[in-house]
């Protein structure tokens, strides 16, 4: 009997992203509030994020990345913005601007409320467990951001996350889609 190689992909990357979370969770609190700077300047320079925009990134959660001062940048600048939410299974997007109310979404995130509009993005920054260069990443399992570059056609996408989080290679599987860029503090890689 041959091996499943997608349960094989799966286990490894469930262990890659244990492995991940706990590098991440690791990393000192002080480093990662100055790095997360460094990726606010890093990604604002990126030319995709001058364009209309509605631009999504996510409410951070545990020790990720922080992409609310991009959003206040971009805000600042006029862009439109959203945030994700997870409503029957599948990732959504609702209207959202800086300072205004958020409410719990579920999973440990934080969601615009329900009366905000759904609005269809057109660059989504996007969490990391663990990246590669080649733009494979790994989220936290359940496939939301996978399924929604599918489904939202063409959007650019760029991760966000620190250097520490990078490994050697993300073991991809058909169904996962890779990201345009990823921003860390010390560099902006093209992928792709």
């Amino acid at each position: 009997m041959k091996p499943d190689l997608s349960t094989a992909a799966s286990r490894i990357k469930s262990e890659l992203r244990a492995q991940a979370l706990e590098r991440r969770d690791g990393l000192d609190l002080d480093e990662r509030l100055e790095w997360d700077q460094a990726i606010v300047t890093r990604a604002l320079a990126l030319p995709a994020l001058d364009g209309p925009g509605p631009v999504s990134a996510y409410w951070p959660m545990r020790s990720e990345a922080d992409p609310r001062p991009i959003l206040e940048a971009l805000h600042a600048r006029g862009i439109p913005l959203c945030l994700p939410a997870i409503v029957r299974g599948a990732m959504l997007f609702r209207r959202w601007a800086p300072w205004e109310p958020i409410v719990p979404g579920g999973f440990g995130t934080l969601v615009p409320e329900l009366q905000q509009p759904g609005v269809k993005p057109r660059l989504l920054i996007v969490p990391l467990a663990a990246f590669d260069r080649r733009g494979y990443r790994i989220g936290y399992g359940k496939g939301y951001y996978d399924r929604a570059l599918s489904e939202l056609g063409p959007v650019v996408s760029v991760g966000i996350g620190y250097g520490a989080q990078e490994i050697a290679e993300v073991p991809d599987e058909p169904h996962d889609r890779r990201l345009d860029w990823i921003v860390t503090e010390r560099e902006t890689i093209r992928c792709g």
